[in-house]
């Protein structure tokens, strides 16, 4: 007999591990949540620092991407998550939600009614338990923990010191409505460890009995029959088989998961599908299209000291930083090292900040990224928040192993290659400030000799990578290319719906870790019939 429930989840990650903690709430509802990689039992995943072991390794799906055609037909790397947790569980842990104006704009100008910034704030102070701030902008019970940096890094003050001399306001929250200014990045952590999606909604929701999770199982397909998903076949050891969905199938596999899944399920462009062999049951155009990622590029500086994080690099230093944290639970083992950032305008018609800003204390700290001379250095990466740039996610075989074809094609729109510049100049400007020099040696990169606009083209064309948000491969709307309604339900396909990052029309003006929790809060409401 095959083996059911009434909702399956593909994908464990932020948005699966809300879903499946939600669906649960109801006790006569069974839920299976599936996720391809292992539990999140490594233990650097729950020290903040961990961050920058997690960019790369068994933990991600080693991606890269195809050659950029706008940035020196070079491969990037392109981390992905495969492990419980998803993306919360790797990532620099930073809590920023957006601007009111992205989900206005979804829902005023991309046809996703429903959606606009009031609809989701519900959902953004139901998931946060924030240990600091409150009022109408901040949940304070929510079961995603938020907190502020026990014992930021000196330098990372110096930083925000910096972006004040270059005449940006201090901004002590950035999810108040009002994005533009420097301060230190609230996190998802809590009492000193990460507050991942599987730690914060899923672990609790575990002792429930109607909630089943496995890990390692890899799902081949979503079965669908008469227009209708009833079923996932999934790879176990040598065997596949189906496990049956009796009222809904949901996908949560993220932006490049997502929409491989649906075309390896027959649910896509017809042509596309026919030329790697995949036989079309659903014509769904938009499926994969619209790819699109925060890329960003690194200035680094040499310090004149041990000043930053990079001095834990050392053995001794390792042991006291560990003793620190066990004791008292803060200390550099506690920081995230994205700890300062900013936002502010590369376009000044924009009406809000275009450009975000990330301050690492240390350097060498992400896969990809070298460190600097001496070893003692620190890092400030930014990126336009509102690329218009449009990629794709597209199937290179009928193989479900087979890694797909991801292509952000950044920079294919000059608009973004020029906003891209402005964030480098502006980081360049704040490192050089009195209170950075206080500690900056020099510039390492991309140093003096960049001075023209030709050598700022190169620098970025050479160099930048994504910041790990890509979205929209999915997207929600009613024109021709959207792939799934304001029901998150998959356009044309009954019980089967797309619930993270993929539907989002257009990327927010931030991190989306944040925001890919909200649209799981919200979806979940949907599901249960919640107004």
């Amino acid at each position: 007999m095959a083996e059911g429930y009434d909702y399956i989840i593909v994908g464990g990650g932020s948005a699966g591990c809300v879903m499946a903690a939600r669906l649960s709430e109801m006790p006569d509802a069974r839920i299976l949540l599936i996720e391809a990689g292992p539990r999140d039992t490594n233990p650097f995943i729950h020290m903040p620092v961990g961050f920058f072991k997690m960019t790369g390794g068994p933990l991600t799906w080693g991606y890269q991407t195809s050659s950029l055609a706008h940035a020196n037909n070079r491969t990037a790397v392109y981390p992905q998550a495969r492990v419980l947790g998803g993306g919360s569980s790797i990532n620099a842990q930073v809590y920023t939600r957006g601007v009111p104006e992205d989900y206005d704009h979804w829902a005023k100008e991309l046809g996703c009614k429903g959606w606009a910034a009031r609809d989701l704030q519900p959902y953004f102070v139901k998931s946060e338990g924030n240990t600091r701030l409150g009022g109408k902008d901040h949940g304070i019970d929510g079961p995603l923990g938020v907190s502020d940096l026990p014992s930021p890094n000196r330098v990372s003050l110096a930083y925000v010191q910096g972006c004040m001399e270059f005449g940006m306001p201090f901004n002590p929250d950035f999810n108040s409505g009002k994005q533009e200014g420097a301060g230190l990045y609230q996190t998802t952590t809590l009492n000193g460890r990460r507050c991942s999606a599987a730690v914060g909604y899923l672990r609790p929701a575990q002792k429930r009995p109607n909630l089943t999770v496995r890990t390692d199982l890899f799902v081949n397909r979503i079965i669908v029959e008469k227009n209708r998903a009833i079923a996932v076949e999934v790879i176990e050891g040598p065997l596949t088989r189906r496990i049956n969905a009796s009222r809904e199938v949901i996908v949560t596999a993220g932006a490049i998961g997502s929409p491989k899944l649906l075309m390896l399920s027959g649910i896509g462009n017809a042509k596309h599908l026919k030329s790697v062999g995949v036989e079309a049951s659903h014509s769904l155009p938009g499926v994969g299209e619209n790819l699109h990622d925060h890329f960003s590029t690194d200035v680094t500086w040499v310090l004149t000291g041990p000043h930053s994080y990079d001095k834990y690099k050392k053995k001794h230093w390792q042991l006291l930083a560990g003793i620190q944290y066990l004791l008292f639970r803060n200390g550099p083992v506690s920081s995230n090292i994205v700890e300062a950032g900013a936002f502010w305008w590369g376009d000044r018609k924009e009406k809000v900040p275009d450009l975000q800003f990330h301050f690492l204390a240390g350097a060498g700290v992400e896969e990809g990224v070298g460190t600097v001379p001496g070893g003692n250095g620190a890092t400030c990466n930014s990126y336009h928040t509102r690329p218009r740039s449009r990629g794709w996610v597209r199937l290179r075989s009928n193989n479900p192993a087979d890694a797909p074809d991801i292509n952000p094609n950044s920079f294919a729109e000059p608009y973004d290659l020029d906003r891209h510049i402005d964030g480098i100049k502006v980081t360049q400007a704040v490192g050089q400030t009195r209170a950075m020099r206080k500690y900056v040696d020099r510039e390492h990169f991309p140093g003096p000799g960049v001075k023209t606009k030709a050598d700022y083209v190169a620098v970025a064309r050479a160099n930048a990578r994504s910041s790990y948000h890509p979205v929209g491969t999915c997207k929600m709307g009613v024109d021709d290319m959207a792939v799934v309604d304001t029901q998150c339900r998959v356009h044309g396909i009954e019980r089967l719906r797309v619930c993270d990052s993929s539907i989002m029309p257009q990327v927010v003006s931030s991190n989306t870790n944040a925001p890919t929790i909200a649209i799981a809060e919200k979806a979940a409401d949907l599901i249960r019939g919640n107004r």
